[in-house]
């Protein structure tokens, strides 16, 4: 059996590298609220997410195969939809995967 000591040693640490760890994002955060680059992000990042999204999402995009392209096309109609209608990221995201893996899934499983 080890030593009494050594046992609460190590969980003592144990317990401040994990307090630690969970501090660390809101200390390192704090100073981030005001800077002019953080609120560039804000504002230009949805716009980036989707279009990394599109790209990778259309990288394989191959019309001569119905049963991928249909799910494909038919989701990125919707995203689009949904964004031209309520102009939220967070909807036309969701919307759009919610259906490319619905048709995916049932209606194009292989």
């Amino acid at each position: 059996m080890p030593d009494p000591g050594y046992l609460i040693t190590a969980v003592a640490t144990a317990v401040a590298v994990t307090w630690a760890l969970r501090a660390l994002p809101f200390a390192a955060l704090a100073p981030l609220r005001s800077s002019p680059l953080v609120a560039y992000l804000n504002t230009a990042m949805p716009v980036g997410v989707m279009l990394i999204l599109t790209v990778y999402t259309l990288r394989t995009f191959n019309p001569q195969m119905p049963d991928r392209a249909w799910p494909t096309a038919l989701a990125l109609a919707v995203t689009v939809a949904l964004h031209l209608w309520r102009r939220n990221v967070l909807l036309s995201i969701l919307g759009g995967t919610a259906v490319h893996v619905a048709l995916a899934s049932t209606l194009f499983a292989h």
